[in-house]
Formats: structure tokens, sequence, C-alpha cells
């Protein structure tokens, strides 16, 4: 990874919209070959995916991995489940949490952090209602609002 490489840095823009982020982690990725070499390139999207545990384990389902160019027959599949890297300690929190009603675990994003591994920042949420999502739409316009007669003077 030189210093000419593009920062990555991949966001889940639907997550803070439909979702209220209560408490964030930051995992590592279990990754094959190709598949973050198409991560170095940018070609993932994190859109309508998310986490849950298979024995104590948590897993990051949805998340699309475009195949790599280069890659021939050892080339992977683009929307597989990836298991995340957490401490033992964040992966029982997170899943003592879990059994309260209405909170789920969603990426918000994906990015390479100064070795070159790829990390995924993950929140603990809890949905949004229809009234709610209205209420952030008004608060974005008005802060747009904001910014366009702070520009103007």
């Amino acid at each position: 990874m030189g210093l000419s490489s593009p920062k990555i840095n991949i966001k889940n823009k639907r997550s803070s919209f439909d979702f209220e982020l209560i408490e964030r982690f930051t995992a590592g990725i279990q990754l094959a070959g190709t598949e973050i070499k198409s991560i170095r390139l940018g070609k993932a999207s994190l859109v309508d995916s998310f986490c849950f545990f298979i024995k104590g384990e948590l897993w990051l389902k949805g998340m699309r991995v475009s195949e790599y160019f280069y890659g021939t027959y050892n080339n992977h599949v683009p929307e597989r489940e990836r298991k995340l890297l957490l401490n033992k300690k964040e992966l029982v929190k997170l899943e003592r949490k879990l059994k309260d009603v209405g909170l789920t675990i969603v990426p918000v994003r994906l990015y390479l952090n100064e070795r070159g591994l790829a990390k995924i920042d993950i929140a603990l949420a809890k949905g949004k209602k229809h009234h709610d999502k209205r209420e952030t739409l008004k608060q974005k316009d008005a802060n747009r609002e904001m910014d366009r007669v702070r520009k103007k003077y």
C-alpha cells in the first residue's frame, strides 16, 4: 500500500436514515484474496447489509464485493457471508444487547486502515418510525438552506 493509493471509505448512507445509531464498534473482516483487491479498487457496497450471530460469532450478510477483474477461476462469490472479527468481550456485549426487542446491528462504513487492512464500523441500531425519517429529512433541508445563506454572505 503506497502513499499514492486512494483512501477507501465506503459508507452505508441508508443506515443513518433508516436507523437510530446507538453504539458503534470497529471490526475486522475475514476476506478472501481477491476480495481485498476489489475493496482496494472501491468495488464494494454495504446497501441492505446487516449482521447476525451464529454460535457466538458475528457474521455480515448482504455486503457486495464485486469480483476482481483479474481473478480467474479462484475469484470469490460476490455476496457471501463474511465473518467479523471482534474481541470476545465486545461479542458478548453485542449479543446481550441484541436480546432487546427492536435492536439490530448494521454496518455503517467500510475502510482501509493505515496498515492496509479492511475494517468495518458497525453500529447497534434501533429502527426509525416513518415520522422520525421525515424529521431527519426536514433537518437536512434546514441545514442545507442555512449553509446556502451563509455561503451567500
